[in-house]
């Protein structure tokens, strides 16, 4: 399949935000290779997508976006999902695999943890966007120092 859009295979460590263009990607490859804790890929108006690199037994912390659906889908590795109308209780717990996907809808609380050995490496998209264009914290103790 031809395109008229720039195919990139890989981006310069992932750090520039390819948005709002249009752009085609190979999401799983460019997933796979970030590093960062979190990466903004594509940031739109209404759409944004980023990369996630988990560590052993890491995880994103619990989260709830009020106003912003989710899709969080496991690019590389194994990870237990928890998520539900309150953090202290859920009402699913699951595990995850390489090709798994996650739909968060606005208002509910998640959580992912990295259950296996390697890298848990995820790609999530926000309808709103959620991070500012060209977020990027390379560990999650920068997420908490802005």
């Amino acid at each position: 399949m031809e395109s008229d859009f720039p195919v990139r295979d890989r981006c310069s460590h992932c750090k520039t935000d390819h948005g709002p263009r249009p752009f085609v990607a190979r999401i799983t490859q460019l997933a796979q290779q970030n590093r960062n804790f979190r990466t903004a890929f594509w940031t739109g108006r209404h759409l944004q997508m980023t990369f996630m690199s988990i560590p052993p037994c890491g995880e994103i912390g619990w989260e709830m976006h009020p106003d912003t659906d989710q899709l969080i889908r496991v690019e590389a590795g194994k990870a237990t999902l928890h998520m539900g109308a309150c953090k202290e209780k859920p009402d699913v717990t699951q595990q995850l695999g390489t090709g798994d996907a996650v739909f968060v809808p606005g208002g509910t609380w998640h959580q992912v943890v990295n259950s296996g050995n390697g890298p848990l490496k995820l790609s999530s998209v926000y309808a709103p966007p959620q991070h500012p264009r060209g977020t990027i914290h390379c560990t999650k103790d920068d997420e908490a120092h802005g």
